[in-house]
């Protein structure tokens, strides 16, 4: 008969046998299941102030876009708001407003004219007080959201001035323009630096700019938009670093720089590997004018006896910003003559050759930069994933 010391030393190893099964239960479990929102907390940096409500709205906004919350996509989306703003929703530009002064007065010149900017900027001088005037103001601003708000007053003063006194040339040009969003040098904003064209085109909250971008300056909002740029568009991208170098230089151009690549070779030319094949306007529109890579196909095609023209060729190359292009007969038979010459698979992304410039960067970078930093704090959020247990799917 054993003592009641033996059955008591067996009953607590067999709670302890228990106990160990349930965690690797846990464990094994944790590592296979949806990200949660305290999942996401200990994925964000520990630096972050109000950690928890960046979490909360993570995983509101994934859960909105049917983004699954597993550790690659949450992950990609810490990588960036950190490499953006540290997850700051308004974060402080250092000396922006003098860089904002420089870049306006760019515009301006450009636009209409040195004599006319000359004019425009004449009035910044003075109102709305010689002893507080309003390039006064632009010095002292800290944040996008302060210049912006800034903008806004200058412009809705000026526009009131211009309608009631329409007397000069400099006046009457710009009271016919949109000079507020013509002259703003914030367009990308909050704190995944969304571009203020796309959130206009993928506005949740109407289409009055002002509002939008109000919204791009919440913690919310520019999450919101950030991630629907960032996740929203399939790729067969096998590594995140290329999601990270179209978030820089455009959706899908990791993989139309590899699509140029693919041409440059079969057309023995030095064609920019920028990921655009088309040109386009201030304002996101295609020109008319053909691009370098839309010449090399013309030319590789006849040369070839393919028959596609200029028009056809036009036509695929419009879906450069969209899947879809990768099923066009100009990407297929690039494809098809890569593989016959150089009987090798066809790469699907490079790292696009872009040049990265603003009034709000101390200097130029390029997207192979960019997307470098963010994949390194990409790493750093997965490791952190893996020591709690998740796994890549």
């Amino acid at each position: 008969m054993m003592s009641n010391r033996v059955i008591g030393a067996l009953l607590l190893g067999a709670f302890a046998l228990s106990g160990c099964q349930s965690q690797t239960e846990e464990t094994e479990s944790q590592s296979h299941k949806i990200l949660d929102t305290k999942h996401i907390y200990k994925l964000i940096p520990a630096a972050t102030t109000n950690r928890m409500a960046w979490a909360n709205d993570v995983h509101a906004i994934m859960d909105d876009l049917e983004i699954e919350r597993n550790l690659s996509n949450t992950c990609s989306i810490v990588a960036v708001v950190d490499q953006e703003s540290n997850f700051i929703a308004d974060p402080h530009v250092p000396n922006l407003g003098k860089k904002s002064i420089k870049e306006m007065n760019e515009r301006l010149e450009k636009k209409l004219g040195k004599k006319m900017a000359g004019y425009f900027n004449d009035m910044l001088a003075k109102q709305p007080s010689p002893d507080d005037n309003f390039l006064m103001q632009l010095e002292k601003v800290k944040t996008e959201r302060e210049l912006d708000e800034l903008y806004r007053q200058m412009f809705e003063f000026f526009t009131k001035q211009y309608k009631i006194n329409l007397v000069t040339s400099a006046a009457r040009i710009i009271a016919r323009q949109d000079i507020e969003e013509t002259f703003n040098p914030i367009t990308t904003l909050g704190s995944m630096q969304v571009h203020i064209r796309y959130a206009v085109e993928n506005s949740r909250s109407g289409s009055n700019i002002h509002k939008i971008r109000d919204d791009l300056y919440t913690q919310y909002g520019g999450l919101y938009y950030g991630i629907h740029r960032l996740m929203t568009y399939p790729a067969q991208y096998e590594k995140p670093i290329y999601r990270f170098a179209d978030y820089n230089s455009g959706i899908y151009s990791s993989r139309n720089a590899a699509f140029q690549q693919m041409v440059n070779k079969l057309s023995k030319q030095e064609l920019s590997l920028d990921g655009d094949l088309l040109s386009y306007n201030k304002d996101g529109d295609i020109i008319s004018e053909p691009t370098a890579t839309e010449t090399a196909l013309a030319q590789l095609f006849m040369e070839k006896s393919i028959a596609l023209d200029t028009k056809d060729i036009r036509r695929d190359l419009k879906k450069e910003k969209q899947q879809e292009f990768e099923e066009t007969k100009t990407y297929q038979q690039v494809a098809t003559l890569y593989k016959e010459e150089f009987n090798k698979d066809v790469p699907y992304a490079i790292m696009p050759e872009v040049v990265i410039s603003g009034p709000k960067l101390s200097r130029d970078y390029d997207t192979n930069w960019y997307a470098s930093r963010v994949n390194q704090r990409y790493t750093r959020c997965v490791s952190r994933g893996k020591r709690l247990g998740f796994k890549l799917t």
